[in-house]
């Protein structure tokens, strides 16, 4: 087993009788598994996830604005471990240095986020306002994802998607008994704008493909997004 936290070089902790890992996934992210010898299908672990679509005066959308919810478990190994390793720097430092080592993280990947203006690709911008936060014992990473430019909506369909590539999380929009919230997908402003949330459809392969995987197998490139629910904006 590997005795040292590869994301932000804390050492590792057993934290109840039975000896927890914690796993950067696919070098990007933080998960905890257990080190049993379990075998797990894929998801194995998850993230719910809230989008403000921000829209300037012109009627053009500048950015999207993520709240990323972790999962309580990996929440609570994580508020262990920061709280173990505070010193004298104390807790809320921790969760700020985590913020940066996750936004960096995330960087080579685009943040996990994927945007289209009616079909076509576009491109993203650096995060440089993000925050972690621990509330309603949760760990919550807050942060606002710039386009590369301005976007005009009128009379287009804007869609995204948030995704981790080998599908290690779930990434779902925050819902109750399986409908999406309200909250979950916001438009800043007064633009005209129709949203709604687009339930993920993956064929019978890509399923059978990721249930077969377990914690010690990687995913191939990609598997994620067919597992991705569609955030979709339409604006007059």
């Amino acid at each position: 087993m590997d005795n040292h936290d590869p994301v932000h070089n804390m050492p590792l902790r057993v934290l109840s009788p039975l000896s927890l890992k914690r796993h950067c996934l696919a070098g990007v992210f933080l998960l905890c598994g257990l080190s049993s010898g379990a075998v797990f299908a894929h998801p194995h672990g998850w993230i719910d996830l809230s989008v403000r679509l921000l829209v300037d005066d012109r009627g053009r959308a500048t950015a999207l604005h993520q709240s990323w919810r972790m999962d309580p478990f990996y929440s609570l190994v994580v508020v262990e471990e920061l709280e173990a390793a505070a010193g004298d720097a104390g807790f809320e430092a921790g969760l700020d240095q985590l913020g940066g080592e996750i936004r960096d993280n995330l960087k080579p990947h685009d943040y996990f986020t994927e945007v289209e203006l009616d079909g076509e690709p576009q491109a993203l911008a650096e995060v440089t306002e993000y925050t972690v936060m621990h509330r309603d014992a949760r760990i919550e990473f807050v942060f606002l994802l710039p386009l590369a430019e301005p976007l005009p909506l009128e009379g287009e369909t804007l869609r995204y998607r948030v995704f981790d590539p080998t599908y290690y999380l779930e990434v779902v929009h925050e819902a109750e008994d399986g409908t999406p919230l309200n909250q979950a997908l916001t438009v800043s402003g007064d633009a005209d704008c129709r949203r709604r949330i687009l339930p993920a459809a993956p064929d019978p392969e890509r399923v059978m493909e990721a249930a077969m995987l377990d914690r010690t197998d990687e995913a191939a490139p990609g598997l994620g997004r067919h597992f991705a629910e569609t955030g979709e904006v339409t604006c007059e």
